[in-house]
């Protein structure tokens, strides 16, 4: 296997990762945003306060994303294994 396969798996790899977790990780950003303004807006400052909601977005995004993320996850192995079964 040669640096050029190495690193194209790399990246395929990496892109993958990054289909899968992003929609997840932008709610979270989103919402983590979100709660801070209100916090700030309403002068709460409970430190407990923004685990709830971000919890329940990551979850129902994670329930919605689902069927694209094992789409996307299946995708890979099959490039993986393609790449496994020629030989490098």
């Amino acid at each position: 296997m040669t640096g050029l396969a190495i690193l194209d798996v790399a990246r395929d790899g990496i892109l993958t990762f990054l289909k899968v977790a992003g929609p997840m990780m932008a709610v979270a950003l989103v919402v983590g945003l979100a709660v801070s303004l209100f916090q700030a807006l309403t002068q709460i400052q409970e430190q407990t306060l923004i685990y709830v909601p971000k919890i329940v977005a990551v979850f129902a995004t994670m329930l919605l994303m689902l069927p694209f993320m094992g789409d996307a996850l299946a995708a890979y192995m099959t490039r993986i294994a393609a790449r496994i079964a020629a030989g490098g």
